[in-house]
């Protein structure tokens, strides 16, 4: 039995172009994202969007809206996900109605407990 041998010789579709044409494909994708993503966003922190941590991949967002209007009005919950699975990432954000609610929660449920997790609360920073 016998096998037939690629040829050494046979023009490859992605010799023709060369390292630098890929190079530079790959450049001009990252400088396209990089530009989408200004620093000169018209879109400001007021303060009351909330950074939370530590959290259980068993909570809901049901639960840490509860959990976070025991200080205040929350406004929007976004509890990150794995895409594929669907469950909890360990963190999520949180908006408040208010600056001094927002003030208030980092204040009173950072370091608190949620669902048997020590959850951390803190402002969104802004790059």
């Amino acid at each position: 039995m016998s096998y037939s041998r690629r040829d050494v010789h046979s023009p490859s579709p992605y010799k023709r172009y060369g390292r630098s044409v890929s190079r530079s494909l790959s450049r001009s994708r990252s400088l396209s994202r990089s530009r989408s993503r200004s620093r000169e966003s018209s879109v400001e922190n007021p303060g009351n969007n909330l950074y939370v941590t530590g959290l259980s991949t068993r909570v809901t967002r049901r639960e840490l809206e509860k959990h976070f209007s025991s200080e205040g009005k929350v406004e929007d919950v976004h509890l990150v996900t794995d895409p594929w699975t669907k469950e909890s990432r360990g963190f999520g954000f949180v908006t408040m109605s208010s600056l001094e609610e927002a003030d208030r929660c980092i204040k009173y449920l950072n370091r608190s407990v949620l669902e048997g997790r020590v959850i951390t609360v803190e402002k969104v920073s802004c790059v």
